[in-house]
């Protein structure tokens, strides 16, 4: 589940106008339990105005009053919000500029710790272009100089899971590619002679 649209200003609303646990909201929200705590005690997000996530049909007051009497239960959005964030997730996310600036770092990871990803997955993953790619393995960036490699993973530009996906479909492709070679290297061995 992804977090609603704006997690720490929803979080504030909960905590305000709601007997949720911090757990509960922290777990919609997807934030740390903890955060949801200064949030209540005012150490963090006290310049945050809160969000209704009522108004903006997230949740119901059905969905609130059921998780307030059942202190175990999960949050669960709205069936609408529910397609939205799938439409979402497949959309194109947004980046800061720390993390558009930090992608060549994350190329240069990938092709010295990943060698095997091809550059269609490495522009999958990272929302590069393959030219870009390409200037940064000849050494021909313009910013070559201030590449740094970065783990794409740890800057946020993808996760762990979709990592491993490419690595495991350039892995099965170069076994699918390889695996005829050998298939024609043994027909082309002579048969020995009785």
């Amino acid at each position: 589940m992804t977090a609603p649209l704006m997690p720490r200003a929803t979080a504030v609303w909960l905590v305000e106008n709601t007997t949720l646990t911090f757990k509960q909201i922290a777990d919609f929200c997807e934030l740390h339990e903890l955060e949801v705590q200064a949030i209540a005690d005012g150490d963090v997000s006290f310049n945050i105005i809160g969000i209704n996530p009522l108004e903006t049909n997230q949740l119901t007051a059905e969905e609130i009053k059921r998780c307030e009497a059942d202190k175990r239960a999960s949050l669960q959005a709205n069936e609408l919000e529910l397609n939205v964030r799938l439409k979402n997730a497949k959309a194109k996310k947004l980046l800061s500029p720390s993390q558009r600036s930090d992608k060549p770092c994350a190329v240069l990871w990938i092709i010295k710790n990943c060698p095997e990803i091809i550059d269609s997955q490495i522009c999958k993953l990272v929302g590069t272009t393959k030219p870009t790619i390409s200037a940064i393995r000849n050494g021909t960036h313009h910013d070559i100089a201030n590449i740094r490699a970065k783990n794409p993973v740890a800057i946020g530009l993808c996760t762990e899971k979709e990592l491993e996906a490419s690595l495991t479909f350039c892995k099965n492709r170069a076994e699918k590619a390889a695996a005829p070679k050998k298939e024609k290297a043994k027909k082309a061995a002579p048969k020995k002679a009785k």
